[in-house]
């Protein structure tokens, strides 16, 4: 079960070579022959300064102390050879992706590039979690029951269905940044919307096009993400990234708790804006962050060799090692790229002639879209689909109905002061026949400090699993956190029937959210490395698309088996998260493997 180092099949590789340097020529060369030839622009290099910081006091603007570096006969003898320090006039190297990304170190910019995309992670479980919050203080103001709950927390799935196949197929064609910045802006502004809506259907139609900008966010973020990471911190990162979603789910039980149970906001009888509805408002705020953040990130190099810009792949590369060494960026060793055959018939591709750009990023969207279903990826897209529609059946299903689980059996405890022992479907029963959710039942709207508090708890819980999983995700391997979290997962919700009380019921609850937490992060890791470059945003798009469906029915089925026949729900969450995780057992090793 334990995935080790894998050592993959060489690939052969195309020469780019630095002719500014080798043979004093600046003009750029055209595909030919199987080889890319490849011209340094000092603008291109000029470019990547103006995104990055400059180089550290006590170095020149234009170069480095030791002087300008030149191919030398030897080298071109020993090209393999990696890791050369130009300042003690050592000659310049080749170097494939995933040496040229080792090469720049690893540091500064690796840490603000984890700040900024982790808020992206963060801000978008925001938005999703918050409306379980949200629920349990707007069943009267939008009247609402088991069933409408039900729908409008799906509704925002089935918004980032559409989102996901759109935005990841864009972000494949027109590249990650813009796609990023473009859903961050759109999401900011449906969440402020929503927040002033009056109706239930006007509520959901903006929760809707919340949901269609949240689903380009996680099939462009992780791919974005994992093109700047060598192959030996991939694992690492990724898991600490996909903490951020714990650390969004915290910020949201928090501000919920300070904020919704305060009562103020303004009531009169044309317009309502209470408690709930500035909650909302202050959820928007990262979004807003986001989108000026993201615009002090470069593209990512790797998206931007597949589409044949090498020159700019190269210019980042040093801007990247500037801001990490802060040395001169004419001290980064590269100035050839090897470019691997599978990379060199991709950028063959690209330079066929198509009229327009608009045509271009059609015809790429749906090439994508038919190649992420042939063989031989068809088998990662159809293990991937399955994974993540039983995983997130079971992940938004439980979890979105946590505070509604916990108020329940608050308002249970307050009707039957003397009862002590009572099991979710016991307090089911009460609060549908007799108490606020039946037809003769008082709509109350107040929600009890002890449901915020146990919201909270269940979500802090992910901490520590979030640190197991970032500090074992490169030893223990992908394969290994995800069957071993999934099967956890699944005999917490199946043991959500046997508990007794509000105590065990909020420990089982605390106890499926680290290991839920876990399988998320190996789950991310999993699916974003198994795609290579040139599908991937679209590979992990339609992977979405499955999680969002299983979201959707996760929220339905449990909503309406909860009330009907409730012993149902927690058994078929339990099978299908045991029963999906292994399905991971069919894909390939993935651990410090470069990507593809």
């Amino acid at each position: 079960m334990v995935e080790g180092d894998t050592d993959q099949n060489q690939p052969k590789y195309t020469d780019v070579k630095d002719d500014r340097v080798a043979n004093g020529d600046s003009k750029d060369h055209p595909l030919a022959g199987g080889v890319v030839a490849l011209s340094l622009h000092e603008k291109s290099l000029d470019h990547t300064q103006a995104v990055l910081p400059p180089p550290a006091p006590g170095t020149t603007g234009n170069g480095s102390a030791a002087g300008p570096l030149a191919l030398s006969k030897q080298h071109e003898a020993n090209s393999g050879t990696v890791g050369t320090d130009p300042e003690r006039g050592v000659a310049p190297i080749k170097a494939d992706f995933e040496q040229a990304i080792e090469l720049t170190g690893y540091g500064r910019f690796h840490y603000i590039l984890l700040a900024i995309c982790g808020l992206v992670s963060t801000s978008e479980e925001m938005d999703v979690i918050s409306m379980s919050f949200i629920l349990p203080s707007a069943q009267c103001d939008l009247d609402l029951n088991t069933q409408s709950k039900g729908w409008l927390n799906s509704i925002i799935f089935i918004g980032m269905m559409f989102g996901a196949y759109i935005w990841g197929s864009v972000a494949d064609s027109l590249g990650r940044k813009k796609v990023l910045i473009v859903i961050s802006i759109m999401n900011a502004f449906c969440i402020v919307a929503s927040s002033f809506s009056q109706t239930y259907e006007v509520f959901m139609v903006f929760r809707f096009l919340n949901g269609v900008a949240l689903g380009g966010s996680g099939p462009v973020i992780w791919p974005y993400f994992a093109e700047f990471q060598p192959k030996s911190k991939r694992g690492s990162m990724l898991s600490f990234m996909a903490a951020f979603w714990t650390i969004g789910n915290l910020l949201v039980a928090g501000l919920a708790w300070l904020i919704i149970p305060t009562g103020i906001g303004i009531t009169t009888p044309a317009f309502t804006y209470n408690s709930w509805r500035i909650f909302l408002l202050v959820c928007s705020i990262p979004s807003f962050i986001v989108a000026a953040l993201l615009l002090y990130l470069p593209e990512s190099p790797k998206f931007l060799l597949s589409q044949g810009k090498i020159d700019e792949a190269l210019a980042i590369f040093r801007g990247i090692y500037v801001t990490n060494t802060g040395k001169s960026k004419d001290q980064y060793p590269v100035r050839e790229l090897l470019i691997d055959e599978c990379l060199r018939e991709e950028l063959e591709a690209v330079t066929k002639p198509i009229k327009n750009k608009y045509k271009r990023m059609l015809y790429d969207i749906l090439d994508n879209s038919k190649q992420v279903f042939m063989s031989p990826i068809l088998k990662f897209t159809i293990i991937s689909i399955t994974i993540n529609f039983t995983f997130h059946i079971g992940y938004y299903g439980l979890m979105m109905w946590f505070p509604e689980l916990f108020n329940r059996f608050d308002e249970f405890t307050r009707a039957h002061p003397g009862v002590e022992d009572a099991s979710v479907c016991q307090v089911t029963d009460y609060v549908v026949g007799m108490g606020s959710h039946s037809q003769t039942g008082v709509c109350s709207a107040t929600i009890p400090s002890t449901v915020f508090m146990e919201s909270l708890i269940t979500v802090a819980a992910a901490l520590p699993a979030n640190v197991v999983a970032v500090l074992g995700m490169d030893r223990l391997g992908r394969k290994f956190f995800l069957v071993f979290s999934t099967m956890a997962a699944g005999a917490c919700s199946a043991s959500m029937y046997f508990v007794t009380n509000q105590h065990q019921n909020l420990a089982v609850s605390a106890i499926f959210s680290g290991v839920i937490s876990m399988g998320n992060a190996s789950l991310d890791c999993l699916i974003t490395e198994v795609f290579p470059t040139n599908l991937r945003a679209t590979g992990v798009a339609i992977s979405m698309v499955a999680a969002r469906l299983g979201g959707i029915i996760g929220n339905v089925v449990i909503a309406t088996l909860l009330d009907l026949y409730c012993p149902a729900p927690t058994f078929i969450v339990a099978v299908l998260l045991a029963g999906g995780g292994l399905m991971c057992l069919f894909l390939p090793n993935t651990t410090r493997t470069a990507l593809s």
